[in-house]
């Protein structure tokens, strides 16, 4: 698949929205990641998302109607990615140490089957003076892995930016790490792939955080950039499109986002996802926040229909 046929898909909000609600006492559920049933031991949808909580297990028969699963996954972290290879199964995710001021890193969990999972394993940690803008200590998280012919490479949101109207603080930069091997070590590049964009409509914040998809040509993003709304007086996110002909050097493709805020269940922010190609469609999980300082989030679908 190339490039332009990502670009073409005719996107639509799945009309039953939102899918999954956060679990008592939580109020969000958050930063869905998911794995069709082509991809599975069982041929069933399994999709990954946290809350206060921890990282929950979700399954499903159709992709549109889930159910949890007691427990959680990770307790105490946030943010997973799902990666399947090799008849294996690698969880990635952000490890919360501290959190005034904010330290966590990237950790990553494989199974053989998605139900049994090993020690957790740190992959990457901060070190550059990028990773600890508003934390002393260092903050990263929002993987993304990408299998490359000489490796791979890992995507990942540092640094901090602190949002006056919700009383908490989204992801500034965007990196990438490489690694020659799938369970690391990862080394980072010494500059973010991505940074905000003063002025910029969706970004003049924050970068938040990206998934990215390597096609025949090059590659896709879906990033939900952090900004502010001075219409509004409010922040907010939306996720919009970008290419890349290396993965390192990104575009918009487009000034127009694929999601933004809408009144309802996504007042004020659009949030992080994981996109795939299921047959002819592809399928867009997303969390979504209805307010700011006391916003509910919860998880959403968009299908994005492939031309014949």
């Amino acid at each position: 698949m190339k490039v332009k046929d990502f670009l073409a898909a005719r996107w639509e909000e799945y009309k039953n929205n939102p899918l999954i609600e956060p679990p008592f006492p939580s109020p969000i559920i958050a930063d869905p990641t998911f794995l069709p049933p082509s991809n599975t031991p069982d041929g069933r949808w399994h999709l990954f998302a946290h809350s206060l909580l921890g990282i929950h297990h979700f399954l499903s028969d159709d992709g549109l109607r889930w159910h949890r699963l007691p427990g959680a996954v990770c307790r105490g972290s946030l943010r997973p990615f799902i990666h399947a290879e090799g008849g294996s199964y690698y969880l990635f995710y952000e490890k919360v140490l501290a959190l005034r001021p904010c330290r966590s890193h990237i950790e990553c969990r494989q199974s053989p089957d998605l139900a049994r999972w090993g020690k957790p394993m740190v992959v990457l940690e901060p070190s550059l003076n990028w990773h600890r803008e508003e934390t002393r200590h260092g903050a990263m998280g929002n993987p993304c892995l990408v299998k490359e012919e000489d490796g791979y490479s890992l995507y990942y949101s540092a640094g901090l930016v602190f949002l006056k109207d919700c009383k908490f603080s989204e992801p500034k930069y965007i990196g990438l790490a490489r690694s020659a091997t799938l369970i690391g070590p990862y080394h980072p590049l010494p500059q973010p792939l991505i940074t905000p964009t003063p002025g910029g409509a969706l970004d003049n914040l924050g970068a938040g955080a990206i998934k990215v998809l390597k096609l025949e040509d090059g590659y896709v993003g879906f990033q939900n950039g952090i900004y502010w709304n001075s219409q509004i007086n409010h922040s907010g996110s939306a996720i919009r499109t970008l290419t890349s002909p290396d993965g390192r050097s990104w575009i918009p493709s487009s000034e127009k986002p694929l999601l933004k805020p809408e009144e309802g269940w996504k007042k004020s922010h659009v949030y992080a996802l994981d996109v795939k190609p299921v047959g002819d469609s592809l399928y867009l999980y997303f969390n979504a926040r209805s307010g700011w300082v006391l916003g509910k989030e919860r998880v959403g679908l968009a299908l994005g229909k492939l031309a014949g």
